[in-house]
């Protein structure tokens, strides 16, 4: 996807969470924190600080596995996805960083046809 067309989709998606959730428009953190919380499966609850930066690094590395980077290695005790880094991710410039994240959960979401 070009640049524009990413933020014409982001957006878009960005729009559709607010209005499905009842909130403001929610920026990267509350993505991957929605991502997270999914692929965690255990529905909506109260979580700690350190259980919402856990839950956002789950949804990074679930994104990532989609271009290779990670693999799920299973579920801990507790039913919280573990996964692992099987190649490098290479060294991005931010504006790369930020369109490749875009467009992830885009495709993540597009995958749950949220849009």
């Amino acid at each position: 996807m070009k640049i524009a067309e990413v933020n014409r989709k982001w957006e878009e998606l960005r729009g559709v969470i607010a209005e499905n959730f009842d909130m403001e428009l929610p920026d990267m953190k509350v993505m991957l924190f929605l991502i997270g919380v999914q692929e965690l499966g255990q529905g909506p609850k109260k979580f700690s600080k350190r259980e919402k930066e856990e839950l956002m690094h789950i949804a990074t590395c679930r994104l990532f596995s989609a271009m290779g980077f990670y693999e799920l290695k299973g579920l801990d005790e507790d039913g919280w996805p573990h996964w692992e880094l099987v190649k490098p991710v290479p060294n991005y410039t931010l504006l790369e960083q930020e369109m490749i994240m875009k467009s992830l959960i885009i495709d993540y979401f597009q995958e749950l046809e949220i849009i």
